[in-house]
């Protein structure tokens, strides 16, 4: 459930390297015969040099399997093996991230021998990226500088939910056609039409963040198609859509916190105080002084907010965080915070379109509060107790308060008719608090759970924590889970990664993967 796309431009040409192929000879896409053709070409990268692509066309309304078509971009990465454990499917969560170019992440990542293995198969989901049509319902929405998310009057207050509401009406007038479409379960279903095209009878699926809530809706609509499921940084399943933003709040403040605290520790290098609250307050002081003035005309404290939140996803971003928030301190330096704000929370037209489809899938998948003072309320009570991002995140939802699209019922992802799954989580997510997990693996019966104690990162497999990816791989080689171990119902705990050190931006980052997951995982929750 990410919240910005800022932090994909470090991949994103990778992604603009994916050369869409040929569509699938199928002729009549409702039959497993013209299904089971897909034609895959090469789109290899520097990156990823035997990467394959294609698209699969599936039904717009899955009700109406001889109706209107989508096209669904995939990529691939072949198993080398004599012998294949099928597709493994990849996706790194959103709803509106792209997951073209988590296949060759995955594939090499993954041990080299288990990739063998497998075909990964990255998708785009219905509406995103090269999958078409794609949703952009207000380009450059995110253009800086926006009002201070934080309302300081009724006339405030009122233009940010007139903007939230425009957003919503522009949806309905430019995509009116697609959005009774726009939703979990159809792009689940998606799932399955991408299956039948690959001829498999069963799927491996390896998801992170809203990629977790997808797979876990294909399990409980396709549960005899579930060969494998894999769970990274978990949705809670019973909080969708509302409460499990409102769990956010507190728990991105928790997050800013502890880069605050981070910060103290290490105050030799950024010099802004060895008291953790003090660092926080330079912090809050920072903020009110780009609300009068944006730093370089760019950031105003909307996108102080949006800058800072990835460090709420991955705390390999603090030390590039503190040295900007250094810079403006120490030093005046506007450009520092203006470059910061672009390297991470930048919002490009790739994010207005994970942006649109963010807010269609959430939007639909489930009721949200259609009376403002609900909305209003709530916000304040959590801004009182967790001040750094509430307003920021009520404002990015708000378009939900007057979607034009009446809401469906959110799926209970109870299971057991699935072999066993294996869920991951660190217990001080932000972005998926750590009872979302816990919930998980008790609805998938008979599932391992995986727990990093006192990580904080979104996202933890195949991010450098070999303990964590220990368990990962002999999940993925033969089904084996963990046995014992753990506690407070954890089948296994592993240490959270050391914090990171002080560097310069000059510096090479010294955990590459992570970076690189974490690219991916832009704009995904």
């Amino acid at each position: 459930m990410t919240k910005r796309a800022g932090i994909l431009v470090a991949v994103g040409a990778t992604v603009a390297g994916l050369v869409t192929a040929s569509p699938s000879t199928a002729s009549t896409p409702s039959t497993a015969s013209a299904l089971a053709q897909v034609r895959w070409t090469d789109c290899a990268t520097k990156s990823y040099p035997t990467m394959q692509c294609s698209t699969v066309r599936a039904p717009l309304d899955h009700d109406n399997p001889s109706g209107r078509q989508v096209t669904l971009a995939l990529s691939r990465i072949p198993h080398t093996a004599k012998t294949s454990q099928g597709p493994l499917l990849v996706n790194p969560g959103g709803p509106g991230g792209s997951g073209l170019s988590m296949a060759g992440f995955v594939a090499s990542s993954l041990p080299e021998k288990l990739a063998a293995q497998y075909d990964v198969i990255g998708f785009d989901p219905r509406g995103v990226g090269r999958s078409k049509p794609a949703l952009d319902c207000v380009p450059k929405y995110f253009d800086p500088v926006r009002p201070d998310s934080v309302p300081d009057s009724y006339a405030a207050e009122k233009a940010a939910r007139d903007r939230a509401a425009s957003f919503a009406a522009a949806c309905g007038e430019k995509h009116g056609d697609l959005l009774p479409y726009m939703d979990t379960v159809s792009a689940a279903k998606d799932l399955d039409i991408i299956r039948r095209a690959l001829a498999a009878p069963r799927i491996n699926y390896f998801g992170y963040s809203y990629g977790t809530y997808l797979g876990a809706v294909y399990a409980k609509l396709f549960p005899e198609h579930v060969r494998r499921l894999v769970l990274d940084s978990v949705v809670d399943p019973d909080g969708v859509w509302y409460e499990d933003n409102l769990s956010q709040d507190h728990a991105f403040d928790a997050r800013h916190k502890a880069f605050a605290a981070w910060v103290a520790k290490n105050d030799t290098a950024y010099k802004l105080g060895k008291d953790p609250a003090a660092v926080e307050a330079a912090w809050y002081r920072m903020r009110a002084a780009v609300k009068k003035h944006p730093a370089a005309d760019k950031v105003g404290p909307a996108e102080l907010e949006d800058t800072f939140m990835p460090g709420g996803y991955y705390n390999g971003y603090w030390p590039r965080l503190a040295e900007a928030f250094s810079a403006y301190v120490n030093d005046k330096d506007q450009e520092a915070l203006a470059t910061a704000y672009e390297d991470l929370a930048a919002v490009d037209s790739s994010g207005d379109n994970g942006y649109s489809v963010y807010a269609a899938v959430q939007c639909r998948d489930a009721a949200w509060p259609r009376t403002w003072s609900t909305w209003r309320d709530d916000t304040w009570q959590a801004h009182r107790k967790a001040p750094f991002m509430s307003w920021n995140n009520t404002w990015y939802n708000a378009p939900c308060a007057t979607w034009p699209v009446e809401p469906l019922e959110p799926v209970q992802v109870d299971n057991d008719r699935i072999p066993p799954a294996l869920v991951f989580q660190a217990t001080d997510d932000a972005a998926t608090p750590y009872e979302g997990g816990v919930t998980m693996s008790r609805r998938l019966k008979g599932s391992g759970f995986v727990v990093e104690q006192g990580g904080g990162n979104h996202g933890i497999t195949l991010s450098g924590n070999d303990c964590l990816d220990a368990h990962l791989v002999d999940y993925l080689t033969d089904g084996t889970l963990p046995t014992g171990g753990g506690n407070g119902g954890a089948d296994a705990v592993c240490d959270a990664q050391p914090e990171p050190k002080p560097t310069t931006t000059t510096k090479a980052a010294t955990n590459t993967k992570g970076r690189t997951l974490h690219g991916l995982l832009g704009f995904h929750s």
